[in-house]
């Protein structure tokens, strides 16, 4: 097969090429893509762009970041926001990079992390009262943030400046959608998206760059991801050569602090969102952290005893995975699911469309926490489960982000009763990260509930 007979998905326009679909739906537009092949052909303007939709030709594409480096449309807007830093640098820095970042990320950290996140959580639900509708998403997002400066700044950040930070957080996502599927011509047109997107990443780096210079003034004995960045100099061994700037320390930040609150706040808003749906998981998760928690916060040392916890964000993040589209650049000719690829191919896969796949996740739009039960889960490879990517650009944060949300869930289920304000199906939000639009939740108070006997939901 001949890369020139690569099928080309219905619908493209002349000039627009998929973007209208793209625009209106995109997660339904992905969906339609593996009826057309195992690779398809989709056209954003003038970019063409191979789509892997077979779950083999994905992982060949994850797992070869030599082969298939980061590159294309996503990362050339994503280093737009985070420069060359860890999630968008290119193979050949990989290694350097992921060395200098590691030990901020060393699970002997989650411990305390777990700590400071669930402390972070009861200070937030402490400002919620009886009754009150809340909108999920936009208090998740507030929630991500806060985690991310308590636990890499170890900084208690004034209350102004945390909202202000999540505003252009969000503002940042919304307006990082239109940039990657638009022709970079339009993208740069004065519009006033445009306008809020700039002005709030640039507000993002002057806050960020601020933190930065004031660590240099004053160290102090932090021992968090901040620090660990601002002692790169000659004698790490490795990073050689030169200290890091102020300015790559901030891309890396900016890079985590996007990526890190984005991931969460969708992935906690997702699983508040299914919980009301699906009250009978709701009652079994509260048993489980009533039997074990016995009204106490949770620490890190509970997460083996709260399985069904576990179970619940792993299968709201296959459902509904932050990223929906990533791409790759062909280095080199290769050959992907039997058919040639030249050098320069823009190539791009779709964790939801793989999480959604019915070969490999039977009944897949089906919310079933129990899939993930070690009888079953075990017949489910690790490469058809990619919500944090695959291969040896997996992203370093995974561990991090599983704490949070696992010990954020538990204890907003732990101190609240979640009623839904509307029944109706909750639409997604036009953004990179697959975001609930519009989901409000009406919050009652609860008194955990002391067990007596361990829960057996799911076992």
């Amino acid at each position: 097969m001949r890369q020139d007979t690569i099928p080309t998905a219905p619908g493209a326009l002349p000039l627009l090429g998929h973007l209208i679909p793209l625009l209106r739906g995109p997660l339904a537009f992905m969906r339609s893509l593996p009826g057309h092949g195992d690779l398809v052909r989709i056209q954003l303007g003038p970019l063409s762009v191979v789509m892997a939709c077979d779950p083999a030709a994905i992982r060949q594409v994850l797992r070869d970041d030599h082969t298939f480096d980061k590159g294309g449309f996503f990362y050339e807007r994503a280093a737009e926001v985070g420069g060359q830093g860890l999630v968008t640098c290119p193979h050949s820095m990989h290694r350097t990079q992921r060395r200098m970042c590691q030990p901020a990320f060393r699970t002997t950290r989650l411990p305390d992390h777990t700590t400071a996140m669930t402390t972070q959580a009861d200070t937030a639900s402490s400002g919620w009262h009886d009754g009150q509708t809340i909108d999920v998403p936009e208090e998740m997002m507030a929630l991500a943030v806060r985690n991310l400066a308590a636990t890499m700044f170890s900084d208690e950040l004034r209350p102004e400046t945390l909202q202000h930070m999540t505003h252009d957080v969000d503002a940042i996502v919304a307006g990082f959608f239109g940039r990657l599927i638009m022709p970079g011509a339009v993208s740069r047109l004065p519009l006033p998206a445009t306008r809020r997107y700039e002005q709030a990443l640039t507000r993002l780096r002057t806050t960020l760059a601020a933190v930065i210079t004031d660590r240099r003034a004053h160290p102090g004995d932090q021992d968090d991801l901040l620090s660990q960045l601002l002692t790169q100099g000659p004698h790490a061994p490795y990073h050689p050569a030169t200290a890091l700037t102020d300015k790559e320390i901030t891309d890396q930040f900016i890079t985590f602090f996007i990526a890190g609150a984005e991931t969460v706040a969708s992935t906690l808003s997702w699983a508040l969102d299914l919980l009301t749906r699906h009250p009978d998981t709701l009652r079994g998760l509260r048993t489980e952290i009533d039997t074990v928690l016995a009204g106490r916060p949770v620490t890190y040392d509970d997460f083996p005893r709260l399985p069904l916890t576990g179970r619940v964000i792993t299968e709201t993040l296959r459902l509904y995975p932050a990223g929906w589209i990533y791409t790759r650049t062909a280095t080199t000719d290769t050959t992907l699911a039997g058919t040639p690829i030249p050098a320069g191919t823009t190539l791009a896969y779709s964790p939801y469309l793989l999480h959604h796949n019915p070969a490999v996740h039977p009944d897949p739009e089906r919310f079933d926490p129990d899939r993930w039960l070690p009888e079953r889960a075990e017949a489910t490879s690790r490469d058809h489960y990619i919500p944090f990517g695959g291969g040896p650009r997996k992203c370093i944060g995974e561990q991090f982000a599983l704490t949070e949300a696992t010990a954020t869930l538990a204890t907003i289920v732990q101190n609240w009763h979640l009623h839904r304000v509307s029944h109706g199906p909750v639409r997604t939000r036009r953004a990179t990260p697959v975001h609930p639009r519009d989901l409000r939740l009406r919050l009652n108070s609860r008194t955990p509930m002391p067990q007596t006997s361990p829960t057996t939901h799911g076992a």
